[in-house]
């Protein structure tokens, strides 16, 4: 986007950006807003992020300006404070001193091996960008333009990935014992685990698992918290007995997941929940939620996704 003059007056240039080599590169397409989602090239942290700039001159009229300038920017916007962006990371290059554009005018960028600690998130309440931006200073309003890129973090877990195994219940009424394979899940992992009936007092109608993604943003007394359903599905209808077991087989490879992130340049977090819900036939509903840790691995990014059934029993 070219930002205009506060008098709304257009641009006298147009700024382009292309990256090298971004048609070979894959691309991330992502939720920009509600409606709308784009495609992005995607980085790794570390590797250099290079292109070309063109400046055109609009109508052939020379233009005054301050200097040009191209940055690459880490930024975390936070929808609820929208006057404030964090950039946690800025490059700075000089492009040309102050002068005129008589002419279109082309650039060149490399920004070598940067750190990008983090990983790129669209989420609710919170975005966290990398881009690259080239400013034209000009004495009543620069002009700027953004493109973005993607960027992908191989962050593995703490090492253990014990599995999960939690008994629930209500007292004299119902006691049920779930387990799940593992704690700690890769992006195209498959959750495996069994449920095991020990009591049924209670008429229960049916049963679901959902996972559940809830995103933390800001600090107290400023901190939201949203939730957000990412799959639900039924894994039993009807009335189970005592000694009975439910199997679970979810393949995660079907679902828009991101790792799990916590405390983010201090800003926000990010944390999957597998969410178990007994309905009984008075539509009483009891759940118990585990958290989960959802990391992603380079075989995740090599492999295509793969259109699989949600459970197997």
């Amino acid at each position: 986007m070219v930002m205009a003059s506060l008098f709304g007056l257009s641009a006298p240039i147009d700024i382009d950006i292309r990256f090298h080599g971004q048609d070979q590169r894959k691309q991330i397409e992502a939720k920009v807003d509600k409606d709308r989602r784009e495609r992005f090239p995607l980085y790794f942290d570390g590797e250099s992020v290079s292109g070309t700039i063109n400046i055109r001159v609009k109508d052939g009229k020379k233009v005054e300006h301050n200097g040009i300038k191209v940055e690459f920017v880490g930024s975390i916007e936070l929808f609820y404070d929208r006057g404030n962006h964090y950039e946690f990371r800025t490059i700075q290059e000089e492009l040309a001193v102050p002068g005129e554009l008589r002419s279109n005018a082309n650039y060149d960028f490399d920004f070598k091996n940067i750190e990008k600690q983090y990983e790129s998130y669209h989420g609710i309440n919170v975005k966290l960008r990398y881009f690259v931006r080239v400013t034209v200073m000009r004495r009543l309003a620069d002009v700027v333009k953004e493109q973005d890129i993607w960027v992908h973090s191989y962050v593995m877990p703490p090492d253990g990935n014990n599995s999960i195994k939690m008994e629930v219940g209500i007292e004299d009424c119902l006691h049920i014992e779930f387990e799940y394979n593992k704690s700690r899940y890769h992006l195209k992992d498959v959750i495996v685990g069994k449920i095991y009936f020990l009591l049924v007092r209670i008429k229960i109608k049916y049963m679901e698992l959902s996972i559940i993604r809830r995103e933390t943003t800001g600090a107290p007394p400023n901190q939201y918290n949203e939730s957000e359903t990412i799959t639900k599905f039924e894994i039993m209808d009807g009335a189970p007995v005592r000694g009975e077991t439910i199997p679970i087989r979810l393949f995660l490879g079907g679902f828009e997941l991101t790792p799990t992130f916590r405390d983010v340049n201090m800003k926000f977090s990010a944390r999957y929940y597998l969410n178990l819900v007994l309905v009984d036939e008075e539509n009483r509903r009891y759940f118990k939620q585990q958290e989960i840790t959802i990391y992603r691995r380079r075989e995740d990014d090599e492999a295509p996704t793969v259109d699989t059934p949600q459970i197997q029993a």
